[in-house]
């Protein structure tokens, strides 16, 4: 019998904009212990986005054949731009024996949990809705109305998060990244993951 610990995984963090996905997970990666999955998207790149590095950034005409062609692991239109994870490379670091984890918005990690139920999905949230609005002004990369949707947004995703298998609140950065490493090393345990 093969050693879950060694097998390849796919883990899955969502949560609401504004809860600190980002800013969490460059911590998680640096730690090296997790595979960063690049994303493909059609919004255009903010200051100091990498093309490949940050996410793929692709014309719609060009997104529109990839997900004609099933190119994509789980895909979606949010805030008025389309994004998804490249299937490829995630398949193929799994079968290597690696731990991927992808940073993508509820309805994306719903279609990943749909298509891979052994996915392991955690809901990275703020402690509090004023946590919330103030993160996405401070951001200062959104007009307001856009935050006022993605506002809105939160609530509905929020109504999805008893769908996950593990629930981190990001109220104090070193706090959330210990407690999000801790939920990532027990998801190897064979009793956390699905059969």
């Amino acid at each position: 019998m093969s050693d879950p610990a060694a097998q390849g995984r796919l883990i899955v963090l969502s949560g609401p904009a504004g809860a600190g996905k980002t800013t969490v997970a460059e911590r998680i990666f640096a730690q090296g212990e997790v595979q960063r999955s690049v994303s493909a998207t059609t919004r255009s790149p903010r200051p100091n986005e990498r093309d490949g590095v940050d996410y793929i950034f692709l014309s719609e005409e060009a997104f529109r054949a990839k997900v004609a062609r099933g190119e994509f692991l789980e895909h979606a239109r949010v805030h008025g731009n389309f994004y998804g994870t490249p299937r490829e490379p995630v398949e193929e670091a799994i079968a290597a024996g690696k731990t991927v984890m992808l940073v993508i918005d509820v309805q994306g990690a719903l279609q990943v949990k749909a298509r891979f139920p052994e996915a392991f999905l955690i809901f990275l949230d703020a402690p509090d809705e004023a946590t919330l609005a103030s993160r996405l002004t401070g951001r200062n990369t959104e007009a307001e109305a856009e935050i006022e949707v993605r506002r809105a947004a939160a609530a509905r995703e929020r109504q999805h998060k008893e769908q996950y298998d593990a629930h981190v609140i990001n109220d104090d950065l070193d706090r959330c990244v210990a407690d999000l490493s801790a939920v990532i090393r027990s998801s190897r345990q064979p009793e956390h993951r699905r059969h």
